[in-house]
């Protein structure tokens, strides 16, 4: 392990014997504000407090099978078991190194939320599209496997069973964890099924993630939205068609626009193009702020051409490649069923190192 995240995990664990300590302190158990402040403290100490007892454990073991490899005394058995020992102590130690860094690396605030997933036809034509929607269901996939719900915002179809644009909103604890390293351009190479002459196209899809904003985080004053009602025009029967139940809702000082046409209710869809309003405001000025910092920062989705993928899905060789980590997987037919395990965790680990790097 790092020495620096070594230490802090020294320091945790010493934190948490203080506090222990001090709990004993009858000057603080009659100070009951104090004594829940250092309770709970302690509390959220205690795993990574629990770990590094069992780190220092595994190493004073790992010290002594050590010693016994060293001695030219030891017996041909002895050795063989302490190497065997040696092995598995280094396992273990490993595993708990592993598991103690959600501890030791800050944490993502959005991390917990719920998010708001835009996909978009980039280049492409009508593959574009096709492949947008192939991309939503891979997501719908992912998240059902994951336990989390996903709820259709808004959707523009192009006809032949593909989306010009889709909006969900992914619900679930830790949802933004699992979808943050989506957005992006992502780049598809295939024979269309609207081309006759078998050629390979490129096309791409862009993918925006966006964490759901809580109402106590941004205010929205009711005078600045513009919000209009009208008739479904998606499927769901005559009454969702003849019944103003669709909802378009308009920030006037940012342009933001939001549709939703989802639901039978007018009250529902309102509540969900508000929480994609929230989300895409937000959003919108997380991107202003960065490129005031950097002005030649691409956005998040880039302008969807194909020089700025983040992911190709190649399906003649029925390969997958994440550009970012160098990571090529030859399953595509899994990926697009949902199984995006193998990527994700690869994106995380990166970004873990990345933030090791700053503590």
């Amino acid at each position: 392990m790092e020495a620096v995240l070594l230490k802090k995990w020294e320091g945790l664990a010493s934190r948490f014997q203080e506090l222990t300590d001090q709990l004993m302190d009858p000057s603080v158990v009659s100070q009951p504000s104090l004594l829940h402040k250092l309770s709970k403290e302690r509390i959220d100490l205690e795993p990574a407090a629990k770990l590094f007892e069992l780190y220092q454990d595994y190493a004073k073991q790992l010290e002594d099978a050590i010693q016994i490899l060293a001695d030219p005394s030891s017996g041909g058995e002895l050795h063989k078991l302490a190497a065997e020992e040696r092995s598995e102590l280094e396992q273990y130690r490993a595993k708990v190194e592993e598991q103690v860094r959600e501890f030791l690396i800050p944490k993502d605030p959005r991390d917990e939320k719920s998010l708001v997933l835009e996909i978009r036809a980039g280049t492409g034509g009508d593959e574009a599209g096709l492949f947008a929607g192939e991309l939503f269901r891979l997501y719908a996939k992912y998240a059902e496997k994951q336990g989390f719900k996903v709820d259709t915002v808004e959707a523009s179809e192009t006809g032949i069973g593909g989306y010009k644009n889709i909006v969900a909103l992914i619900e679930g604890k830790g949802a933004y964890s699992h979808f943050r390293y989506e957005a992006g351009v992502h780049r598809v190479q295939r024979v269309p099924v609207t081309e006759a002459s078998g050629r390979i196209h490129t096309s791409t899809v862009t993918v925006a993630v966006m964490p759901e904003v809580d109402e106590v985080d941004v205010h929205i004053d009711q005078k600045d939205l513009r919000i209009d009602t009208f008739c479904s025009s998606g499927a769901g029967g005559q009454s969702v068609n003849t019944t103003y139940s669709a909802v378009r809702i308009t920030h006037i000082p940012t342009g933001v626009v939001v549709t939703c046409q989802d639901e039978r209710s007018q009250l529902k869809n309102r509540a969900k193009a508000m929480r994609t309003l929230r989300a895409r405001i937000v959003e919108a000025e997380r991107e202003r702020h960065e490129a005031e910092i950097a002005q030649n920062r691409k956005a998040q989705v880039g302008s969807g051409e194909r020089s700025e993928k983040i992911r190709t899905y190649n399906f003649p060789q029925n390969r997958v490649t994440d550009h970012r980590v160098g990571m090529t997987l030859h399953k595509l037919e899994l990926v697009m069923e949902g199984d995006l395990d193998e990527i994700v965790q690869a994106l995380k680990a990166q970004q873990q190192q990345a933030e090791t790097a700053k503590v």
